[in-house]
Parts: structure tokens; sequence; C-alpha cells
């Protein structure tokens, strides 16, 4: 009787341990707003910035991140461009840091490429990056060191005008994205696969250079525990200003 008990008990918690790991997805609401700065110098090299805010749940509820990004940029050609940089990550506080934020610093390094097209523009770039991300004793207190890993980010970027004067100042392009997140290194245990965020929106083309962009984005993300996912709809609108310093 009392293997037939200890059987039970172990069959039962076993059972109540697979449900615990049941794949489960939390809808949340964002908005993210970017604004994004190309400098060219001279033929060869540049200049990239980008600075990001975004919200928490429920669109305007709090602070989820904030993100500058700075970097280097080697030009081989007009369309093809190498970027090293560094970018500081403030995590505001979350469910496991409820008082605190974290910080993260990641150095990146990128290859970015566009093709032109008669009625189309593409842009792709695959990006890398190192994460240090602070470690967080509690929820008041971070703790010593930080927790690291690589990400490799591949995006494609495809722009459709919507006017017969194409890509021309006061004109709108529509806009399709997508972009896949993968997670290596000895501290990546359950989630290989990070994230992928698609994008539905428009370009408003304010002059040759510059352009501003809005829309919906979805991001549906795998966390670290492998199988909890945060499905992530989100209000987006970006700012992309190009400068180009060269003499004429």
């Amino acid at each position: 009787m009392r293997k037939i008990v200890l059987t039970v008990s172990f069959l039962t918690t076993s059972f109540v341990s697979l449900l615990a790991q049941v794949k489960t997805t939390e809808d949340v609401e964002q908005a993210w707003f970017g604004y994004f700065n190309q400098t060219r110098f001279s033929n060869h090299w540049g200049m990239w910035a980008d600075l990001h805010l975004r919200t928490k749940e429920d669109v305007v509820n709090h602070l989820s991140q904030g993100i500058i990004r700075l970097g280097i940029t080697r030009y081989l050609n007009d369309d093809t461009k190498l970027t090293a940089g560094y970018t500081f990550v403030n995590h505001f506080p979350a469910d496991n840091h409820k008082n605190i934020s974290q910080p993260e610093h990641r150095p990146w390094q990128q290859l970015q490429w566009h093709t032109k097209y008669s009625k189309l523009k593409l842009m792709q770039w695959i990006r890398l990056e190192e994460r240090y991300r602070h470690k967080i004793k509690n929820n008041d207190e971070l703790a010593a060191g930080y927790n690291f890993n690589f990400r490799v980010r591949y995006n494609i970027l495809t722009q459709f005008p919507l006017s017969k004067k194409r890509f021309q100042p006061g004109t709108f392009s529509f806009v399709l994205s997508d972009e896949v997140f993968v997670n290596f290194g000895k501290q990546i245990v359950y989630n290989t696969y990070d994230q992928n965020r698609f994008f539905a929106g428009f370009h408003y083309h304010v002059n040759k250079h510059d352009n501003l962009q809005f829309g919906y984005m979805n991001v549906y993300q795998q966390l670290a525990s492998g199988y909890q996912y945060k499905s992530i709809h989100a209000a987006r609108v970006f700012y992309f200003h190009n400068l180009d310093l060269r003499r004429k």
C-alpha cells in the first residue's frame, strides 16, 4: 500500500510539473518611439546613432526600455556599409527588479546593404551583438557581475511607393519588414530562438533623404524559461534622418 501511495504521489508531482511547463503566452500593448541618424563624412566614413524609448503595458503605462546606440561606419560603396559600435540599454523596473532599473552594455557589429529597383526599395542587415546584462540580486538591488550572451539579428525591409512620384518628398510608401533574433553562448539554455519582429506600416518621405515611419509591429519573444512567451502589440513611430556632409 505504501508503494502504491508513493507511486501515485510521484506521478501526480510529475504531472503537475509538466503542466507548469506548458507553453504560455502573455499579450501586452506598447508604444515604441525611435530616432535614427546616419551621417556620412566622406566617401568611406560616417557615423550611426539611434535613440529609443518604449512603454510598458497598455500602450502608455510606464516605461520598459530606453536605448542609446552609437557606431562608426565604413562605406564599402554607396549601398553597402560596415558599422561597429556600442549600445547602452536601460531596462526600467520589471517583474524581477520592481524597484530598480537593470543596465545593459552591448557592443555590436553590422553589415547593411541596400538594393534599389524601379518599383521598390530593399534594405537588409545582419547584426552581431555581445550582451552584458547586469545581474539582479532582488527587487531592490543589483548583484555583482553580468550575464553574457551573443545575439545575431537579421532584418529585411521593403518599401513600395504609393504614388507615381516614387519615393519623392511629400509622398508615402507602404513598408513591410521582418527581423529575427537568435541567441547563443554558454548561458543560453532554453531560448536559442529569442524573438521575431514583424512590422507593417508607412513611410512619409519628408525630403529626399529623411522619412517618418509609422505603423503596427508584433514582437513574438521566447523568454529564458523556454516555455513562456510574450506577444507585444506595438504602435511604432520612427524618424530616419540622413545627412551627407561630403563636398558637392
